[in-house]
C-alpha cells in the first residue's frame, strides 16, 4: 500500500501554452537525478503523493497534470499526445533539467513512447507499465465502449465505474479492497468527472491520430536505444500481456517482467514490488539490472 505522508513539492507552477495551462510540480531537493511519472488517463498529480516516499530517498521527481486532468485547464478542444511530450520537455527547461528517467502507467505510455520517440537525448531510462504500440481489435472495442459511456447520460457514467474498475483490477488487489473502499474509489472517479467527461473524451480520442501514425513512425520508435523496462501486471485485462510483450521487438535494448497479483494498475495494487523494480533499473541505467 502506499506510503501515508503529507507532499509538499519544492516547487510548483503553471506552463502556459496559448491552447492550456499546465500544472506542474518538481519535488526533492534540485540536485539528484530526476524522475517523471506520467499519469494513466483518470489520473492526477496527486495520485502519485502515497508513493513519492518511495522514490525521493534517492531521486527527485516531476509531476505535470495533462490537459484535462488535475489541475491543468479543461478545455473542450483536441487533445495531442505528442504535444504532451513537448509539454513536458518546457517544464525540464523551467527546472533546469537536462535528462529524466521517464516512467508512463497506461496512458502515461503513450506520452513516453512518443516522448523517447521525440526526444531521445532528454532520456536516461524508459519504463512502461500496461501499454502498447500496435493494431488491436480488442483494445478499439474497449475503447469504443469507454467512449459510448463517457458521451452517455450521468447514470451511463455511473454504470461505467463499475465497468472500469472490474477491468483495470488484479483479482487479488479487488479481494483484499473492502466494499468500502471500492465504492469510495468510485464515487471520487465519478466526482471528478461526472461534469468534466469531455476531458476523458478528448484524451480517449487523442489516441485516434497517435494509433493511426504507428507505420509512419515505427522506424522512430525502433530506433530508441535508451534502456527500456516493460513491466505488466499478470493480471493485466484492460491490456493482455500477449499485447504488451510486442514492445519487446519494437524496443531494441528492453527487457520484459511480470509482477504477480497485480492487474492493470501495477504501481497501485504491488508498489512493494513495482518501485523496488524501477529503482533498481534506474540505478543500472541497463536492462542487466
Amino acid at each position: 500500500m502506499a506510503v501515508n505522508s503529507i507532499i509538499e513539492p519544492k516547487e510548483t507552477g503553471r506552463l502556459e501554452t496559448g491552447a492550456h495551462s499546465i500544472w506542474w510540480e518538481y519535488h526533492g531537493s534540485g540536485k539528484r537525478e530526476v524522475i517523471c511519472l506520467l499519469n494513466g488517463l483518470a489520473m492526477h498529480t496527486g495520485a502519485w503523493y502515497g508513493f513519492l516516499p518511495l522514490l525521493l530517498d534517492e531521486y527527485d521527481v516531476i509531476l505535470y497534470d495533462f490537459p484535462g486532468q488535475g489541475q491543468s485547464s479543461k478545455e473542450d478542444i483536441p487533445y495531442y499526445i505528442p504535444d504532451m511530450a513537448r509539454l513536458l520537455v518546457e517544464i525540464m527547461d523551467l527546472n533546469s533539467v537536462t535528462r529524466v528517467h521517464l516512467v508512463g502507467i497506461s496512458y502515461g505510455g503513450f506520452v513516453a513512447m512518443d516522448f523517447a520517440r521525440l526526444f531521445q537525448d532528454r532520456l536516461r531510462t524508459l519504463t512502461l507499465s500496461g501499454i502498447l504500440l500496435s493494431h488491436e481489435r480488442l483494445f478499439e472495442m474497449y475503447q469504443e465502449i469507454s467512449l459510448r459511456f463517457y458521451r452517455g447520460t450521468k447514470e451511463e457514467f455511473e454504470i461505467y465505474t463499475f465497468y472500469m474498475y472490474e477491468k483495470i483490477f488484479g483479482e487479488s488487489f479487488v479481494t483484499k479492497l473492502a466494499p468500502e473502499q471500492l465504492g469510495e474509489m468510485r464515487k471520487r472517479f465519478y466526482d471528478r468527472y461526472v461534469d468534466d467527461r469531455h476531458c476523458l473524451i478528448r484524451l480517449t480520442e487523442a489516441q485516434n491520430p497517435f494509433f493511426e501514425g504507428i507505420e509512419q513512425y515505427m522506424s522512430d520508435y525502433r530506433a530508441v536505444q535508451t534502456p527500456t523496462l516493460l513491466l505488466a501486471g499478470e493480471q493485466d485485462r484492460a491490456i493482455p500481456l500477449w499485447q504488451q510483450k510486442k514492445l519487446l521487438d519494437i524496443f531494441p535494448r528492453s527487457r520484459w517482467k511480470t509482477i504477480p497479483e497485480s492487474g492493470h494498475v501495477v504501481y497501485l495494487e504491488r508498489p512493494d514490488l513495482f518501485f523496488p523494480m524501477v529503482k533498481r533499473f534506474m540505478r543500472a541505467r541497463d536492462v542487466q539490472f
